[in-house]
């Protein structure tokens, strides 16, 4: 719901004001809406752009050099009146006309209209361009009746820079109407949005579920599915669009991937990655994309693609500087050719045993890494589900992409016919790169620091793999500060190494002494929960945290009774 709305009966109104005093460099006030702090050169075709409140950064954000001359805001999803519209169409008249841009809904209709009527009726020469991009609500033999949603943001850009150009107030109109012609948009929508003051969406998506062909005011879909991958949604957004392809409409195009308001901006970026292809390989080069907020509904979830087909004309408009609070760039010069290749990396060169020992050695621990692999993987939301009681919840993700990528790093190790101290070091530097946070630099590190008790040349035996182990612990310590008794992974860790040490000096085999040692440091892992955290961001949740483990002290004695099973299974005994 919207939490912030002050007087609800005068959020709109409050929101214009606020937005004006932030960006008072570009705009300035006026009743009904914002025009220009610096108005453009007398002459000028002047771009008036405006719809209701509640689709930040449309319309006010439009404002600025290179875009429009002024807007006007009418209260959330409603209409601004004929007469806001006639008093900011008069101040930013600059005497060579008007063009009055909106969207196609019957309530600017009708209130543009009567006010360009009025406009015209007191010799200011004013035109009208409706936006109707949005392909879902009208069939193609329709087009005139179809919403106009996200391809507000290039139509009226291109008719701002043709403004700015200082074209005739024909020549904008016509490339207005062109842009419109050659734009489509389709979208999706994963939940519903709150008008201020209330407390029930205007309406919502079943969990799980998406609906299709929804524009900006929750306006109905076509049809409704399952959540899709970022791959799936995406072939689905440009298949319905490429569908509609303007006769003529050429191989160079521009696109725009829209958030609704409450789906980020981290989002998107990961679905344009999977957009970037689909429009390659249907033959087309994508000029200047964007990827953002540019018409939101509120907190609406969901998102929308709009492409726009190019011709020379549009393109060198769409390309030109704009300068507004929503969208600024300079002029963009260069053909976009796709999606940014992923950084190669560097590829790891291991040093091949020369023993058959070595190498088995390098198996050994390739194994145990893809048992740590699977059984971290397993546990992923459990640990998540405790880390989030005084921590962020990544613990589990964290370490089941840590353990995944060493197991990867480990094999690829083993394949080149490394021994185990290279195969594990290999696999602690996967482990810290893919891991990241505290908890990936603290795995990796100890890895590492097990890694340097092995030898290459040899497998692994009781006192390398004590020597290692205590190496862990002592590197741990040193980075980390934690000691026993903090609830971290320490309260695990100390008691296994210990336990592991006193089972070898009693002549106990590998395998018993380890796994007496992970009994052990599961039963101090659980033991945590009567502990209050006193280091790390838990510190500071530390009585949320009191009558539940340590999430940490509890994924290394998980792995501690992996690694057991595995020594057993190995015949280290």
């Amino acid at each position: 719901m919207t939490k912030i709305c002050g007087d609800a009966e005068n959020f709109a109104t409050s929101a214009l004001r606020g937005f004006a005093d932030i960006h008072r460099d570009i705009v300035r006030l006026v009743r009904g809406g914002v025009i220009r702090s610096r108005p453009a050169t007398r002459g000028k075709v002047s771009l008036v752009v405006g719809g209701g409140s509640g689709h930040f950064p449309a319309f006010n954000g439009y404002v600025g050099k290179g875009f429009a001359d002024a807007s006007v805001a009418g209260d959330v999803f409603a209409s601004p009146s004929t007469q806001a519209i006639l008093r900011i169409a008069r101040e930013a008249h600059l005497g060579g006309g008007v063009i009055l841009g909106y969207g196609n809904y019957a309530g600017d209709v009708l209130n543009f209209s009567i006010a360009a009527e009025r406009l015209r009726a007191e010799g200011i020469d004013t035109r009208m361009i409706a936006t109707t991009d949005d392909i879902a609500s009208a069939p193609e033999d329709e087009a005139p009746r179809r919403r106009g949603t996200a391809g507000d943001l290039p139509v009226f850009k291109i008719i701002g820079a043709a403004a700015e150009e200082g074209m005739t107030l024909d020549q904008v109109e016509a490339i207005g109407k062109h842009a419109n012609a050659r734009t489509r948009t389709f979208g999706v929508a994963f939940d519903g949005c709150t008008l201020p003051g209330e407390k029930e969406k205007l309406f919502h998506v079943p969990d799980g579920r998406m609906a299709i062909g929804l524009g900006v005011h929750g306006e109905p879909g076509i049809d409704e599915t399952d959540v899709l991958s970022a791959e799936a949604l995406a072939s689905l957004l440009c298949d319905r669009l490429l569908r509609e392809a303007p006769a003529g409409g050429g191989s160079r195009i521009t696109a725009v991937l829209n958030g609704l308001g409450a789906t980020k901006y981290e989002e998107l970026f990961v679905l344009w990655e999977a957009i970037i292809p689909h429009l390659e390989n249907a033959g087309y080069t994508v000029i200047a994309p964007l990827a953002g907020e540019y018409i939101t509904s509120l907190d609406m979830a969901g998102c929308s693609l709009t492409i726009v087909w190019l011709d020379e004309e549009l393109e060198r408009l769409w390309r030109a500087p704009v300068e507004s609070a929503a969208f600024r760039r300079d002029l963009v010069s260069g053909s976009f050719t796709g999606g940014t290749p992923s950084p190669a990396d560097i590829p790891s060169a291991y040093m091949k045993s020369l023993t058959e020992a070595g190498r088995q050695g390098g198996r050994c621990v390739a194994t145990v890494m893809h048992k740590l692999s699977l059984a971290l993987s397993a546990a992923e939301h459990e640990l998540g589900q405790i880390d989030a009681l005084a921590g962020d919840g990544d613990h589990g993700q964290g370490m089941a992409r840590g353990a995944g990528a060493a197991a990867r790093a480990a094999l690829a190790a083993v394949d080149a016919g490394a021994g185990p101290a290279s195969v594990l070091a290999a696999a602690a530097d996967a482990w810290a790169d893919r891991a990241g946070g505290t908890s990936g630099a603290l795995w990796g590190a100890g890895l590492f620091a097990f890694s340097t008790a092995f030898d290459d040349a040899a497998a692994p035996d009781a006192q390398s793999i004590a020597t290692g182990l205590r190496r862990a612990m002592e590197k741990i310590m040193a980075l980390g500060k934690a000691r026993p008794g903090d609830k971290t992974l320490m309260d695990a860790l100390h008691p296994l190494v210990e336990t592991f040490e006193d089972n070898l000096r009693k002549g106990e085999p590998i395998a018993r002494s380890w796994q007496d040692a992970a009994i052990v440091s599961m039963e101090a892992a659980e033991a945590t929960k009567d502990l209050l955290p006193r280091l790390g961001r838990a510190r500071t949740h530390g009585e949320r945290s009191k009558g539940h483990p340590d999430a940490g002290a509890i994924s290394l004695a998980l792995c501690a009774r992996v690694v057991g099973e595995e020594l057993a299974a190995l015949s280290l005994r």
